[in-house]
């Protein structure tokens, strides 16, 4: 399954104002982890790169004889055959990150409208599918838990915050008593004025391979209670700001 050109994705990582010569060179000597593709084992210790991937697709495009969900790095699932799109991400081991999709030239509801993350193939590791838009709403924000045991990636967990972060906002939809979704008509890319882009926070739990505490998940607990999206002011235009800064 090759990434496809139209689908922009960019991982930033948290805190991190505009990226001089020497943050880029101090990032890369404390990056360990040789591994890049993201079908690649591999195990990670703090302030390591880690590459994943989040596949868009159909739900029934992740099981394999409608029963069993494999990961996307697993050839008997016909991802690339069934008009999937695939984003790339590189997130430094334990540190806040939002990950953001561009979706001026993607649309979701038509590339299946779930997504899965993943990574690995013989320590495959996938998240469940997550509803991300149909042609009635598109959801924008999601958080996504890494969870590793001695360095090596054991789960992708997506975590809901039972919409307490759109209640009371009459722009914003609750799904199933767990998600804040927009009405896709809003969105620029269905000709609304509403930017649809996909914000996702990410953040790590468990332990790498010196068997140091992932504590990144446990801070963003504890962030939930204030605007994580604030602390992010060098992202403009992303997410929908136009109506709540909902992270």
């Amino acid at each position: 399954m090759a990434p496809l050109p139209s689908l922009l994705a960019s991982a930033l990582l948290a805190l991190a104002a505009a990226a001089s010569p020497s943050w880029l060179a101090a990032v890369r000597s404390s990056d360990t982890n040789g591994a890049y593709s993201t079908c690649a084992d591999t195990t990670v210790q703090r302030s390591d790169g880690f590459s994943f991937a989040i596949a868009f697709a159909a739900r029934t495009a992740f099981f394999f004889n409608s029963t069993q969900q494999l990961s996307p790095c697993d050839s008997r699932l016909s991802l690339s055959s069934s008009g999937s799109q695939i984003a790339v991400f590189r997130p430094k081991v334990d540190e806040i990150s939002l990950l953001t999709i561009n979706t001026s030239s993607f649309s979701p509801d038509t590339s299946g409208g779930y997504m899965v993350a993943f990574a690995g193939r013989k320590y495959a590791a996938r998240s469940l599918p997550a509803f991300v838009a149909n042609s009635t709403y598109t959801v924008t924000s999601f958080t996504l838990v890494l969870e590793f045991q001695k360095g090596r990636l054991q789960n992708l967990y997506w975590k809901r915050d039972g919409c307490s972060s759109c209640s009371g906002n009459s722009n914003f939809v609750c799904l199933n008593n767990q998600d804040c979704a927009l009405k896709t008509s809003d969105c620029k890319n269905r000709g609304g004025s509403v930017d649809c882009s996909l914000g996702i926070q990410l953040a790590f739990s468990g332990t790498d391979k010196h068997f140091s505490v992932l504590n990144s998940w446990y801070e963003v607990e504890k962030l939930r209670q204030y605007s994580l999206y604030g602390l992010y002011s060098n992202l403009k235009d992303s997410l929908t700001s136009q109506y709540n800064k909902i992270f």
